[in-house]
């Protein structure tokens, strides 16, 4: 049996943090410490969890702290050093390192409560019939979400734009549609629209609860989610 779980992973870290100020004037927004570690290695535990080949970060803004962090940690950096190149342009930046199979990619900057949503996707990953598979949670279990969410399932299964459903951070995706995008900097979201264009976006829902970290209350809105016995 030919075992289809991607074994590469790709960590988003390249951003500004600007939703995060002031406390990303000085460090990166991975490195910002939730319940006493950086946001980045509560992923890094959920990948360990899982078990993974390959883990690339990108970096960019205050990369220093990152790379001090991260490479003792076996993960590899691929630097985008003259320009960020946004989540799109950063996982096709960083394919000689995460190879051509279908890759995870990992938002760091939330916290999730409950099972551990890699295995979630794996469990859920149809290659025959998915080009990539979001995790995604009913903005009632959301946790510093704020207005409607991201996403809708048709009675086909497939994802629309518009809906009650948001996007977590973790994805399952093939990569091949990477190439077909002229610009140098460029966000997922324009993958995402073409695969929806042929019904190959599809999600699997996550059973617990989610947090956005991206501002400074979202840090303790994630430490009450941990502490909570939910």
């Amino acid at each position: 049996m030919i075992d289809h779980t991607p074994k590469s992973v790709m960590l988003f870290a390249a951003g500004f943090g600007t939703r995060m100020r002031p406390l990303t004037l000085e460090m990166p927004k991975p490195m910002v410490p939730v319940a006493g570690r950086p946001l980045i290695d509560h992923a890094l535990d959920l990948i360990d969890q899982f078990g993974a080949d390959t883990i690339v970060a990108n970096t960019h803004y205050l990369p220093a702290p990152l790379h001090q962090h991260l490479e003792p940690k076996g993960v590899e950096i691929s630097h985008e050093a003259s320009e960020i190149l946004d989540t799109g342009g950063g996982l096709r930046n960083a394919l000689p390192s995460l190879g051509p199979r279908p890759v995870f990619t990992v938002n760091p900057d939330v916290i999730w409560k409950g099972e551990n949503p890699l295995s979630c996707a794996a469990k859920a990953w149809n290659p025959s019939q998915m080009d990539a598979l979001l995790v995604c949670i009913p903005i009632k279990r959301c946790v510093g979400r704020t207005g409607t969410g991201d996403f809708s399932v048709t009675n086909t299964g497939a994802l629309i734009r518009g809906g009650n459903l948001v996007y977590g951070g973790v994805q399952i995706l093939k990569t091949d549609l990477l190439t077909a995008i002229p610009e140098t900097s460029f966000s997922l979201n324009v993958v995402w629209d073409m695969m929806a264009q042929e019904n190959r976006l599809y999600s699997v829902e996550y059973p617990g609860f989610w947090c956005d970290v991206g501002t400074p209350e979202g840090i303790t809105q994630a430490e009450d989610l941990m502490a909570k016995n939910v």
